[in-house]
């Protein structure tokens, strides 16, 4: 038997302009990728740490797999019904690779007639190998059982710069293995947007039992693997902004030592508008406000950037090891 995206679902996400990539992976061309492509901005991942965004490509290996069913999710995680994904049922990293290559290529020849696009970064995007890969797209990533496998593979490519994995957390095992296996991606990003149990369950609603417990394993896993580490944290108006919440968030952000952690406001988009309202969306200088207070309680923190397009703001940890910018040479030796 094959692990395959749904017919019905396949339809869905063609729809909604994803590249569907083999049996169960996608890529698709952001927002932040056909502006950069029209010289109207980059995204903050290039403004805070240097990749290149016309030259990204995100992508999910497990795009309708999830374990979690999180409210602010604006992925269509209404289709996201299975989290089991047996090795000898998957595709290979190398499958992978060349469809989500050749699935990304079909997507940006549709915007290289655009009369506004850059000619440049049209073509330098359209005919190069992706230097960027962002295995985050949708789904969760660290349920592909060959995901060090992958990481590994892109790494051969000497096009690629950087990649970066974004994980719920509830896959301790596999960021053990991506660190025991010698397949840290250049930058891993966890996300979390609760202080306690009680929020967890209300809004990442994980399939486990054990869910708050496997995301507190991966933060004492995070606090040790030898690579760029980010906390996401998604601000929910109204439901996880509260600064009485700030001294339980300190503790956890400081329990991971992640590098960086991006305090962003939760987007009014997509299947999300199903779950929230607008008023759930904060405005940037309420994130900025939030990310003020939050450094009363993180010593070993402090400002380092925003982007208000984005309603994001970046804190650095003092003393990391890491800078702020991405240096490329060493990727290979992480």
């Amino acid at each position: 038997m094959v692990v395959k995206i749904p017919d019905f679902v396949r339809e869905k996400l063609k729809h909604m302009h994803y590249g569907i990539a083999g049996n169960h992976s996608a890529v698709e061309i952001c927002a932040w990728t056909k502006k950069a492509l029209r010289g109207k901005g980059v995204c903050y991942k290039q403004k805070f740490y240097g990749i290149e965004c016309h030259r990204c490509a995100q992508m999910s290996p497990a795009a309708v797999w999830c374990q979690q069913n999180c409210i602010f999710c604006w992925r269509p995680m209404e289709f996201m019904k299975n989290i089991k994904m047996k090795s000898e049922e998957v595709d290979t990293p190398k499958e992978i690779i060349e469809k989500v290559v050749e699935q990304r290529k079909r997507l940006l020849s549709g915007i290289g007639g655009a009369y506004d696009v850059k000619s440049k970064l049209w073509k330098e995007s359209f005919e190069l190998f992706p230097s960027h890969w962002a295995i985050s797209l949708s789904g969760e990533p660290t349920l592909y059982p060959s995901l060090p496998e992958l990481v590994k593979e892109l790494k051969k490519h000497k096009e690629v710069k950087s990649i970066f994995i974004v994980t719920n957390g509830q896959e301790p095992g596999m960021i053990e293995r991506l660190w025991k296996e010698n397949a840290l991606p250049h930058q891993l990003y966890i996300s979390l947007d609760a202080p306690n149990k009680t929020l967890f369950k209300k809004i990442n609603k994980s399939l486990y039992k054990d869910g708050w417990g496997r995301v507190k394993k991966t933060l004492s896993l995070v606090a040790k693997i030898p690579t760029r580490r980010v906390i996401r944290f998604t601000v929910i108006k109204g439901l996880n902004d509260d600064e009485k919440y700030l001294p339980a968030y300190a503790k956890l952000f400081e329990k991971s030592k992640a590098d960086f952690i991006e305090v962003k406001a939760y987007m009014w988009l997509g299947y999300s508008r199903k779950r929230l309202k607008i008023e759930n969306m904060p405005r940037h200088h309420e994130i900025k406000n939030l990310a003020e207070n939050l450094l009363k309680f993180l010593p070993n923190y402090e400002y380092m950037d925003e982007q208000e397009e984005s309603r994001i703001v970046v804190l650095k940890r003092k003393g990391s090891r890491f800078g702020r910018w991405l240096i490329f040479e060493n990727f290979r030796n992480i």
